[in-house]
């Protein structure tokens, strides 16, 4: 019997990346030098907000996704946070409400005016205390509609009732400092890595921990709930210091399924995972590439498609939701670069070449809408939904008729689970600078 190599039929293997061309670029932007390891970028829809250098204080800018160009040095700012801001993500559900954290150990909301910022934006629509440390990581739920989870250097995470603009659980199994969360697709499942080397899978209502991992040959650096796969990838080091991503079994963390090396760079590699196509993107900070890979349930479980080049490297990168995508041009992905160097956000379209102009049903499935499947007070009292979907046939555009309403509340001592968490804090660790 001859031999005959492995090949797979898929409608992806051709997936190229098309960088927008100057004009659609949005130039000018003084990016943040910050050397957190997150992307200090979030987009929707309607805006592109990114996380700039600022003297005194943390600020970020928000603009309108149509108005690409040079931005005016003296464009207004979103500049209320009193130390540098972490992280940024918009509102899955209400598309003028932004989250930001920062190292003021606060967490705040704000509401953007639906024509962008006119002038200087320093008051939040809610400021959430609660972390006696700075706040590296925030997390919108995935299928409620206030529920913000938020990750501080005190080594908690908090959940965060915006219908009531409290904490309301903690969760406090962590014995360093959190890289990264990742929901599975309900919400009922929290993955987390971090610096202590474990990989956990929590349930996020009771804080138990369901699944752990201690990874000695794969240093767990970013994780990521593979939709409904009960599949996690984590990207890493190996023990040899390369870059390796590995697969898990999210019911079984003994073992990897599948470990594979990438390279010996030393920038950190941020995984994108794509439910609807089941593709999975790695971005390497500092690199100019974005690799991309097919995951499938049998063997091999990752097929390496093709790789994006580009020289100018990359600081951090904003995703573009499914409903803002161009589907007449069989866009299944889109990518804002950030180019500190060149104070340039670059958009990066993900194309699957196709002849005809019609709707191409099979590389748009039924995707998340912008809908919630659930209020906070519902997730928390012990229900999961699936998310709404919708369809992207119609170009998507039905307006979402919710309205955000912040509560009105004071500042007072933050109790949860019997804890006051600006009463009791932890000692100071070489890990915090």
């Amino acid at each position: 019997m001859s031999w005959r190599p492995t090949y797979r039929s898929s409608k992806f293997r051709n997936v190229y990346g098309k960088v927008a061309n100057r004009e659609s670029c949005f130039d000018g932007i003084p990016i943040t030098k910050n050397v957190h390891d997150n992307h200090f970028c979030a987009v929707n829809s309607k805006f592109v907000a990114v996380v700039t250098e600022s003297a005194g204080g943390g600020s970020f800018i928000v603009i309108p996704v149509s108005q690409s160009g040079r931005l005016d040095s003296h464009y207004p700012k979103v500049c209320g946070h009193q130390g540098n801001v972490l992280d940024i993500k918009w509102n899955p559900f209400f598309e003028n409400i932004v989250a930001s954290c920062s190292e003021d150990t606060s967490v705040r909301v704000w509401e953007i005016p639906e024509d962008g910022l006119r002038r200087n934006m320093t008051e939040a629509v809610l400021e959430l205390y609660g972390h006696s440390r700075r706040v590296g990581l925030i997390e919108w739920h995935p299928t409620s509609s206030g529920i913000l989870f938020s990750a501080g250097y005190d080594y908690k995470i908090l959940i965060w009732n915006l219908e009531i603009g409290e904490p309301v659980k903690m969760i406090d199994c962590h014995t360093d400092v959190i890289l990264s969360m990742s929901f599975n697709t309900d919400g009922s499942l929290l993955a987390t890595s971090c610096k202590d080397k474990k990989l956990r899978v929590i349930e996020p209502r009771s804080g138990a921990v369901l699944q752990q991992a201690s990874c000695k040959n794969h240093r767990v650096n970013r994780v990521v709930f593979l939709g409904n796969m009960k599949r996690l990838l984590t990207t890493g080091v190996s023990r040899w210091n390369t870059r390796q991503i590995a697969l898990w079994d999210q019911e079984d963390l003994s073992m990897p399924i599948v470990e594979e090396d990438i390279d010996g760079l030393s920038g950190l590699l941020f995984p994108f995972y794509d439910a609807d196509t089941h593709m999975l993107y790695l971005a390497g900070k500092g690199d100019g590439n974005i690799r991309y890979f097919e995951i499938t349930t049998e063997k091999p479980y990752l097929q390496y498609l093709m790789e994006f080049r580009s020289p100018a490297p990359q600081k951090g990168l904003g995703v573009m939701p499914k409903h803002g995508l161009d589907v007449g041009a069989c866009e299944v992905y889109r990518f804002y670069k950030l180019v500190t160097l060149k104070g340039l956000i670059e958009p990066i379209s993900m194309i699957v070449p196709r002849r005809s102009d019609t709707y191409q049903e099979d590389i748009y499935p039924m995707t998340a809408g912008t809908e919630p499947a659930l209020s906070a007070s519902e997730w928390l009292s012990g229900i999961n939904r699936d998310p709404v979907l919708m369809s992207l046939k119609d170009g998507y555009h039905r307006p979402n008729q919710l309205v955000f309403k912040a509560p009105v509340k004071e500042k007072k001592s933050m109790v949860v689970n019997g804890i006051d968490l600006l009463e009791n804090v932890p000692p100071r660790t070489e890990n915090e600078v």
